[in-house]
């Protein structure tokens, strides 16, 4: 089949998520000025560049993390394990501003060290990250998406040493949880390794 996005899929269901798929999750805490703590899951998150290091997640509307990631310049992405899928699940509840999910989800915090949110504290690893940029995303006709995306400069890495081995994070181990269409989610379980081919040499 073919269509045209703006004009529609004719499927039961919208199939642009599945397609674009797996997508980390970013668990994005953050803390207010008034010292309310906000945590929630993004699956629109990945990373822009290693050097500098730098993330972003985007909120599809003018949420808590985006607007407080905003106010304060600081935000912490925590990695989702598999063991913590479920309670990450009950993260993406659409509380009220002030609620703290880390309370609702029944997870520690942890303090961080470069920024004040603090992190989940269960979690294989997580990054400390400062606010360089907030995009909005225009469409062809050059309106402002609804789309939030917030940038970030990695500023702190917390790893736990339990997913180290032979000095690498070790990815089936962590299970990272991956968001894919509809309501689906996988968990990294294989791996398997290419070198990238030089000109010339193969």
């Amino acid at each position: 089949m073919f269509y045209e996005p703006a004009k529609g899929h004719g499927l039961p269901h919208d199939p642009s998520k599945a397609i674009v798929a797996p997508r980390p999750i970013g668990w994005i805490s953050t803390i207010d000025k008034e010292g309310r703590v906000n945590l929630a899951p993004y699956s629109f998150f990945n990373a822009f560049s290693t050097r500098p290091f730098i993330v972003w997640f985007s909120s599809e509307g003018h949420k808590d993390s985006a607007a407080i990631a905003s106010e304060t310049g600081e935000f912490v992405a925590s990695l989702v394990s598999r063991e913590l899928a479920e309670k990450m699940n009950r993260t993406a509840v659409d509380a009220p501003r002030g609620v703290n999910e880390f309370d609702y989800a029944g997870l520690a915090m942890a303090p961080s060290r470069m920024v004040a949110p603090p992190r989940v504290a269960e979690a294989p690893a997580a990054l400390e990250c400062r606010v360089t940029e907030i995009l909005r995303p225009r469409a062809l006709d050059g309106k402002e998406t609804s789309a939030i995306v917030v940038a970030g400069e990695v500023v702190g890495v917390h790893i736990d040493d339990a997913y180290l081995k032979d000095g690498l994070f070790d990815i089936t181990t962590a299970g990272n949880v991956s968001r894919l269409g509809y309501m689906d989610y996988a968990s990294i379980s294989e791996i398997f390794s290419m070198r990238r081919p030089r000109w010339g040499k193969d």
